[in-house]
């Protein structure tokens, strides 16, 4: 689907959906589940949602600029990196789930979701070493950045399939982008 026709086909239904997914993106950037050493956050999953329902442009709404607001208002310090990172994030699972192995939309949402987490740990490890100025700290926190992409790559997954997410999101936007 071009840019274009994704724009003439936004809806009521898929315009609140992105702001219902942008929502709980600021949502679940405040607070995070404390593991030893850092906490997980869970926007990672709400993200690689948007990316596997929405186009690009309204996926770049909920990953970065949700994200970038969900920073400010809680922790402001990598909010343009968040804006980054999970905006380009976001893009990536959308255009590959897509676009990407039309008859296979099942593998092109798990490569999407993997290039999405790869993007996303690299974006925040490059993100911290430019933020505190020690590539030191960028890697002491690189294991927290992995185990939160993976477990928001896997948890969307799960959604999205297992759960039926897409069967419901096509239904009531009647726009069926997974193919």
């Amino acid at each position: 689907m071009t840019v274009a026709k994704q724009a003439r086909s936004l809806t009521v239904a898929r315009i609140t959906a992105a702001g219902v997914l942008m929502a709980m993106n600021i949502a679940l950037s405040s607070y995070g589940i404390p593991v030893p050493g850092g906490h997980l956050y869970l926007c990672d999953v709400v993200i690689c949602l948007a990316g596997l329902m929405l186009g690009p442009v309204e996926a770049f709404a909920v990953g970065g600029i949700g994200s970038f607001l969900g920073d400010l208002f809680f922790y402001p310090l990598p909010m343009f990196v968040s804006l980054a990172t999970h905006g380009l994030q976001a893009v990536a699972v959308s255009l590959i789930s897509h676009r990407a192995l039309k008859s296979r939309p099942r593998l092109a949402s798990v490569i999407a979701v993997a290039v999405g987490a790869v993007i996303m740990v690299t974006g925040y490890t490059l993100g911290k070493w430019f933020i505190y100025s020690t590539p030191e700290y960028a890697i002491i926190k690189l294991p927290y950045e992995i185990a939160q992409a993976s477990l928001g790559a896997v948890l969307s997954l799960v959604l999205y399939w297992n759960a039926g997410l897409h069967r419901l999101f096509r239904n009531i936007t009647g726009v069926d982008l997974a193919g």
